[in-house]
């Protein structure tokens, strides 16, 4: 099989899919990898190393689709390449946030009859994303460093330190969300001695996070506790997810009223369409905006910001569905594989999750697999 790691052209993104010990590890495996030339330079891996590796440079990115049968990328390609660069069978995994899309660039991908793996819907049967969540726990702490800066004046913020000082309490934090992204905040949060209020609508996911955290505060997610969290939190951070789905607005234009002058929101469901109805996808430089006297940040490729260890926690995640899929084929693997099974979108072009025929109105595939 054909592997290919092309060079992230989103603004911004700074990753790739795979450092040189996973091309190491397919190449181990038989598999011929492209690797487009400079497509780790700015996670700190050279193309040298992938050569060293194992790995074949492609010197351009239009080579490197051409050769790949499957590819493997952190985002996936500009709906106005589709037709460039995706040809039949193909293979392409990336973070496609596809239920978040527009429906005109789903039916361009059904027209170019490619297979369409989403690394954020590879889940298990109890919910759990490896690969999203090997990004959720650095955006999590990212999430803090910043939101942390952001309370600064030099920032535009209201001139709060997090930690506090001997007779000045710390900032009040407010993580909208207890999935694996929300209770990684929270720990970074209390970690730098902020006052932490985590909110859900699961009680289960409440008390795990209590168990992990000394120190945290938690209430259910209502209508009436978001409104509360709004009035005392000088950062708020929203983090909730559906899968397969947008995510829910939970805090409208509206309620932004409720809180204090200059404190700050970060949307780390901006990925998915943002839980603040305010927030739209910005990027550094100028990752932050103000709406109403307050301050938001919604960038959707946070651990970009690390982007060595996020390449390397990446690669760790990634790596097995790879060696799975090249092991057998698509097909096979796929109907061997619950996981697998979950992140497929489309399959050759096939709509393959009932989720996503709804969303978009698409035509139900007769597949070997039920649509989940």
């Amino acid at each position: 099989m054909n592997v290919g790691v092309p060079r992230e052209i989103h603004p911004g993104e700074q990753r790739a899919a795979l450092t040189p010990a996973g091309a190491r590890a397919l190449a181990d495996e038989g598999h011929k990898v492209w690797v487009e030339r400079g497509a780790g330079a700015r996670a700190g891996f050279e193309d040298e190393a992938y050569q060293t590796a194992g790995a074949t440079i492609a010197y351009a990115r239009d080579e490197l689709f051409a050769r790949a049968d499957l590819v493997a990328a952190v985002f996936p390609p500009d709906p106005a390449e589709y037709g460039a660069l995706l040809h039949p069978g193909q293979v392409v995994m990336a973070f496609w946030m596809l239920p978040a899309s527009r429906r005109e660039d789903v039916l361009a991908l059904q027209e170019r009859e490619v297979s369409v793996i989403g690394l954020e819907a590879i889940a298990d049967a109890g919910g759990r994303a490896p690969v999203l969540e090997s990004m959720s726990e650095i955006a999590g702490g990212l999430a803090i460093t910043v939101g942390a800066c952001l309370l600064l004046n030099a920032f535009g913020g209201k001139g709060i330190l997090m930690a506090g000082a001997p007779g000045v309490p710390p900032a009040h934090v407010a993580i909208l969300g207890a999935g694996v992204l929300g209770r990684s905040a929270a720990r970074a949060a209390l970690g730098a001695g902020a006052q932490v209020m985590l909110l859900d609508t699961r009680l289960d996911r409440l008390r795990e996070a209590l168990v992990e955290s000394r120190g945290l505060a938690t209430m259910l997610s209502t209508a009436p506790n978001i409104e509360k969290a709004l009035t005392f939190a000088d950062l708020i951070l929203g983090a909730v997810a559906v899968r397969g789905e947008r995510a829910p607005v939970l805090v409208t234009r509206r309620m932004l009223a409720l809180m204090k002058p200059r404190s700050v929101v970060v949307d780390l469901s901006i990925d998915m369409g943002g839980c603040f109805e305010t927030s739209r996808p910005t990027s550094f430089p100028e990752p932050a905006y103000e709406v109403d006297g307050i301050l938001h940040f919604c960038v959707p490729n946070l651990p970009a910001a690390a982007a060595r260890s996020a390449t390397v926690a990446l690669t760790n995640a990634l790596l097995p569905y790879l060696v799975e899929i090249g092991r057998a084929d698509l097909e096979r693997a796929v109907a061997a594989s619950g996981e697998l099974r979950r992140g497929l979108y489309l399959y050759r072009g096939a709509c393959a999750q009932a989720h996503l025929a709804r969303a978009f109105d698409l035509a139900g595939a007769s597949l070997p697999w039920a649509m989940g």
